[in-house]
């Protein structure tokens, strides 16, 4: 893999992890529009590929963690505190137990659809079509939040579950991870930053388990040898600092803003891709 299109990818992967406009989307919009120009084939290249992506995610994941550090660490230590007293009260110490409850439906769903999705892979047009529906996910449940006249800031049973079913339907490519996650929190009465943080902290589990898991099942080490490792290394580092102000200034915004203009734009990229590799590739 070039080193060029390694950095270009570990950018789109910082800027759209945590942005709600589908960072999956993305990377293959953003690779099969780099082999178009190139003149490669719209195929998935195998091992390297998919484990490029991999180390892309988990620089995000490095990136939560880094801008999280403090928030974790209070957390854990609530968490543990509440289970020395038995007693979970505090909404801290809960949080943890909502993240694998979340995790647990996320699973639930991804399962059935995973070979679905590795077979759409390789077609851009899905992803388009999977960017409307992220759009009208947003728009609907901004719509939907304006009806609760005080939001709330606490994670529940049914919230955890419903985000956490969301998240798992953000398998498609194009599908915002975050975007299902923050956009389903709303539609519950959650407030938008709390709807982000828990968002952010619920993908730690799912990224972690994807980056040590399908190394393990899917790519035989022998082929790690091969690996363009100096394209890899650079696509981690670009995708984990850019992650990092990505979440930083997403935050920002979000405490402030409503999430209609990324509406916006999943509809009018999603139509794009839908007409330019319909009639054009």
């Amino acid at each position: 893999m070039p080193i060029f299109q390694a950095i270009l990818m570990g950018f789109i992967q910082g800027l759209t992890e945590f942005l709600p406009v589908s960072s999956s989307g993305h990377l293959v919009l953003t690779s099969s529009l780099y082999k178009v120009f190139t003149g490669a084939e719209l195929i998935h290249n195998g091992p390297q590929e998919a484990f490029f992506d991999i180390i892309l995610h988990v620089g995000t994941l490095v990136a939560i963690f880094v801008y999280f550090w403090d928030d974790i660490m209070q957390i854990l230590k609530a968490f543990i505190k509440a289970s020395k007293n038995k007693d979970f009260t505090s909404n801290e110490a809960k949080l943890p137990l909502f993240i694998i409850l979340s995790t647990i439906f996320t699973l639930i769903v991804v399962f059935p659809l995973k070979d679905i999705v590795e077979r759409i892979l390789t077609a851009p047009v899905w992803v388009g079509v999977f960017l409307i529906l992220t759009s009208i996910v947003l728009f609907s449940s901004e719509k939907i939040s304006k009806k609760f006249a005080q939001k709330e800031n606490n994670i529940t049973i049914k919230r955890s579950i419903l985000i956490g079913l969301a998240q798992g339907l953000a398998i498609f490519p194009g599908l915002s991870r975050s975007g299902m996650t923050i956009a389903t929190g709303l539609a519950t009465g959650l407030d938008r930053v709390s709807c982000a943080k828990y968002s952010f902290l619920l993908s730690i589990p799912i990224i972690a388990a994807a980056s040590l898991l399908y190394p393990l099942v899917e790519i035989d080490y022998h082929q790690f040898i091969n690996f363009d490792w100096t394209s890899i290394i650079a696509g981690f580092l670009v995708s984990a600092v850019v992650g990092y102000f990505c979440i930083k200034y997403f935050i920002k915004f979000l405490s402030k803003f409503s999430m209609n203009i990324f509406s916006y734009y999943c509809f009018i990229v999603g139509i794009g891709i839908i007409i330019g590799f319909s009639f054009f590739v």
